[in-house]
């Protein structure tokens, strides 16, 4: 087996007192002062995240939006330059490869951003995929960082940094500029449920980056966040994750994401058939949120159940929640238990704990 690969942080990380995971191909950081210590300063400061395990595909070329649209769900031609698209790729089944953000980064060029589990899959895919068009293809994986910082304050750590004006810097977005004197692509897309930015920057300046906004955001107590908590604030978010809530085994239909597939845009694209299939019957099973009682939380793999002990479901992640102080969840049910309001049990190392179906997102900051 290959020894992991470190990001160009990564002693920083070691200084900071990391406990590192290996994570597809990555030695990344787990946590650093605590679990709960790294949640609730994004939820109530701000955190700060290297991402530099994420994929970055560049195509380009006087057909890269047509290329796009054909490889992705997404209608990639009716991005405008400086704005980004949350989007698939999905098989010619209509199964979920990734989940992937789109910055339109010029008028004939565009950066995709994929998960970095997924990211050799939709480099390979994508490269073959967009083959046949006028475009120039290019994994630029290996020349990027990307960090990100996010909370309430983010903004106010941020905006000293940089002569971007952070107000009118749009949600899902995407700008080039510069970072305490490098150069970035400052991005406002964010995996947390927080308002935030993300910061691509070449290998060479991520460290004068991140040690700019670590003592930027000194007097406003921001915390270095780890891969633990990015799980617990994206679950309360209700945001999915591949491997998790999205697979080849789903439509975004069955993750109630039908809204992110762009059936009227002309032409084909990889999948549209299945899809638009897909569009017009009911799932066997959705997509839910769950919120427990008591203490134990359902965890990935779990059995749902109906009052009658019967299998309805399965858990995709689950975890107590620090914001709100109960078990969350999100599950694959029968549409028949769908239902918000629905009452049924999740089958937690052998006992049946109650469980309510309700709509995500768990927590919203606009709340």
């Amino acid at each position: 087996m290959s020894p992991s690969r470190k990001t160009p942080l990564h002693e920083i990380h070691r200084r900071l007192g990391a406990t590192f995971t290996e994570f597809a191909g990555w030695e990344m950081p787990l946590r650093y002062s605590g679990d709960i210590n790294e949640h609730n300063a994004v939820r109530g400061t701000a955190g700060l995240f290297d991402l530099t395990h994420m994929g970055e595909l560049r195509i380009s070329g006087a057909q890269a939006a047509e290329a796009l649209d054909y490889a992705l769900v997404a209608n990639a031609s009716a991005i405008t330059v400086g704005r980004a698209r949350y989007t698939m790729i999905c098989d010619e089944a209509g199964g979920v490869l990734d989940d992937l953000i789109v910055y339109r980064t010029g008028e004939r060029e565009f950066l995709v951003v994929a998960n970095a589990a997924n990211a050799a899959v939709v480099s390979t895919e994508l490269a073959e995929r967009v083959r046949g068009f006028d475009t120039e293809y290019t994994d630029l994986s290996d020349e990027y960082a990307l960090i990100a910082v996010q909370g309430p304050v983010a903004k106010d750590i941020l905006a000293p940094l940089t002569e971007i004006d952070l107000t009118t810097v749009k949600y899902f977005a995407g700008y080039p500029g510069r970072v305490a004197n490098c150069d970035v692509l400052l991005a406002r897309t964010g995996y947390t449920g927080e308002d935030g930015f993300e910061l691509f920057t070449s290998v060479e300046d991520a460290a004068t980056v991140w040690q700019a906004l670590s003592e930027a955001g000194a007097p406003h107590g921001i915390q270095p966040a780890g891969l633990a908590c990015r799980d617990t604030l994206r679950l309360e978010a209700g945001m999915p994750l591949h491997g998790h809530e999205l697979s080849t085994e789903v439509t975004p239909f069955d993750a109630n994401l039908g809204r992110v597939v762009r059936l009227d845009k002309s032409g084909d694209f990889v999948g549209r058939a299945a899809l638009a299939d897909a569009a017009e019957r009911t799932a066997e099973r959705t997509l839910v949120g769950l919120r427990g009682t008591g203490r134990r939380a359902p965890r990935h793999g779990y059995r749902v159940l109906d009052g009658d002990g019967a299998d309805v479901g399965v858990v995709t992640s689950g975890a107590p929640s620090p914001t709100l102080g109960y078990p969350i969840a999100m599950a694959y049910v029968d549409h028949a238990c769908a239902k918000t309001g629905t009452e049924l049990q999740v089958d937690i190392r052998g006992k049946a704990v109650a469980v309510e179906v309700v709509d995500p997102p768990f927590y919203s900051r606009n709340r």
